[in-house]
């Protein structure tokens, strides 16, 4: 009896270059090489557009692509942080252009066949999360001092609730790492798993050599080209979901609990 593949299989870690030292492990495996691979064409991206001294009055093809993501990414940026300058805006979003563009082409890559979806692997989406999540810290005591600390107090909170507040505020703030990490790997994971399950049993229906069969083959088949569209979108959409989550934690991090809505209410009300 031939053994059933598991959908999980795609998912495999490989090492291709085993290291071990000691009882620590340093093994060069294919998530590193396709992350090496997904770094790997985001510079060259970016040498394109900058082989010739930089951009040009009629853009390419590839400075159109490299313009179309900066925009795309600087109007979450001037939308959900408020309280600072233009100017000022724009110093992140070269740094939240890069996570989103990183991102954008690991979530991509997964979708070719015989490769390998990085962000279906939860140590490594929260490996990413973490990383963002200490930087926005960084940012609030940076741009606040002690006083980011207030963040988890708000103003006007009775003074026996303060305890109980503070440590949810605490426990909040710290699940957002967490759940940004989760809600990746789930949404990669779900989705290459649905389309190998469902692609499997497409061509087992074709391989039975039977016309009813052949003709019944078409309905899983639009199902899983139906499936391949979705999630090539959501892994779009969860590149770009990630770069709003960014936005909005940097928000309350450099203005706490001011929401950035009510910046830009201020804002209008001057220039009346």
């Amino acid at each position: 009896m031939v053994p059933i593949p598991s959908p999980l299989e795609q998912f495999t870690i490989l090492p291709l270059i085993p290291i071990q030292i000691g009882n620590l492990y340093f093994s060069f495996t294919n998530p590193s090489l396709f992350m090496l691979l997904t770094l790997s064409l985001v510079l060259l991206l970016l040498h394109f557009v900058t082989k010739k001294g930089g951009g040009t009055s009629v853009p390419n093809v590839w400075q159109s692509l490299v313009e179309l993501i900066y925009d795309f990414v600087l109007n979450p940026v001037n939308e959900q942080i408020g309280g600072l300058s233009g100017n000022v805006k724009q110093k992140f979003s070269p740094r939240i252009s890069v996570t989103f563009t990183f991102s954008l082409f690991r979530n991509l890559q997964g979708m070719i066949p015989y490769s390998f979806t990085v962000t279906s692997h939860f140590l490594i989406t929260l490996g990413l999360s973490f990383s963002i999540f200490i930087g926005i810290t960084i940012v609030g005591f940076q741009r606040n001092g002690l006083h980011f600390l207030s963040f988890f107090l708000p103003a006007g909170v009775p003074l026996p609730l303060a305890p109980f507040l503070v440590l949810l505020e605490l426990i909040s703030h710290c699940f957002r790492a967490l759940s940004s990490g989760i809600r990746l790997f789930a949404n990669m994971m779900a989705g290459h798993s649905s389309v190998k399950i469902l692609s499997g049993f497409a061509w087992t229906m074709l391989c039975m050599h039977d016309l009813l069969y052949f003709i019944g083959d078409l309905g899983p088949l639009f199902i899983v080209l139906a499936l391949t569209g979705l999630e090539l979108g959501v892994a779009i959409l969860q590149a770009h979901v990630s770069t709003i989550l960014i936005c909005i934690y940097l928000n309350d991090a450099i203005n706490l609990h001011q929401s950035a809505y009510f910046f830009i209410i201020e804002q209008k009300r001057g220039s009346l």
